[in-house]
């Protein structure tokens, strides 16, 4: 009888450290590949831009030494009354988001600018939280003489957004974010609630404490169904804000559907920004 509970428990310490050693191999994979899942650039020859840009009626926003970091378009209204930097989600391209730019400025009489993203496109570089919040800098240095000048984000570009409103408080107008969140610790745990993801993560995008210091017009929007960022998280963001603000949250949308919203939406979100929203 002692001999068997002796194999017993020998066996079952063994499962443990093999059970154990499994998972300390599955968070050690997560961690050094953990850019790959949240990044998903997409690789385009300079050409291929240009003719999506073309399509667009887009022409490509240049830096001071000469490399595109996104593209631009006129407002199609006169008089022009300021402009919108937008910067868009994880995957993809700025040339490819026309599902937001075509409407808000249909709706509102604003000169666009979509950064691009570092590694996205054909942009050099890498996509990393650094990079990012670089990129959105040196963009948005450019723009600051174009008051008003507001911002809008989709999914991972809340992060950068909210660190420019956090930073240049007085030079943003408004701002608008997409199927947000409030940080991407967060939204890790939702999607990997068996891993200490606070302590893996390398890119934290930290958006509630960063739009601390901000406090002009939010409008927040979420899906119902986002199955990518849990509406609750794009919540919080807004239920922590101090300033004026609106909420929608989108019953059967997802991720995806809830960026794209149409032209009176929009004309909301500008009433917003201009302080005539309820």
């Amino acid at each position: 009888m002692a001999m068997n509970r002796r194999l017993w428990l020998r066996s079952l310490g063994g499962l443990l450290v093999l059970l154990g050693t499994g998972y300390i191999a599955l968070a050690l994979l997560v961690m050094f590949r953990q850019r790959s899942l949240y990044y998903h650039p997409a690789r385009l020859q300079s050409g291929e831009l240009a003719a999506f840009a073309r399509e667009r009626q887009m022409l490509p926003w240049t830096n001071a030494s000469g490399l595109r970091i996104g593209w631009q378009r006129a407002s199609r209204s006169r008089p022009v009354q300021g402009a919108v930097m937008v910067i868009h989600g994880n995957g993809g391209t700025a040339v490819g988001r026309e599902y937001i730019a075509d409407p808000l400025q249909a709706a509102l009489p604003l000169d666009l600018f979509i950064l691009e993203y570092p590694g996205y496109a054909d942009r050099p570089g890498e996509p990393t939280q650094e990079s990012f919040l670089a990129a959105a800098d040196e963009a948005f240095q450019q723009l600051t003489n174009r008051a008003p000048l507001y911002l809008v984000t989709e999914s991972i570009g809340t992060g950068p957004g909210a660190w420019l409103a956090g930073k240049y408080p007085q030079c943003v107008a408004g701002l608008c974010d997409l199927v947000p969140y409030n940080n991407l610790t967060a939204v890790a745990h939702r999607r990997m609630p068996w891993l200490p993801v606070g302590l893996l993560l390398w890119d934290h995008f930290p958006a509630d404490e960063w739009l601390k210091n901000y406090h002009g017009p939010l409008a927040v929007c979420v899906g119902g169904e986002d199955q990518t960022i849990a509406p609750e998280l794009g919540r919080t963001l807004y239920d922590g804000y101090v300033g004026p603000k609106k909420y929608w949250l989108l019953p059967g949308q997802d991720h995806v559907e809830a960026t794209k919203r149409p032209v009176e939406w929009w004309r909301e979100v500008g009433a917003l920004w201009q302080g005539q929203g309820k």
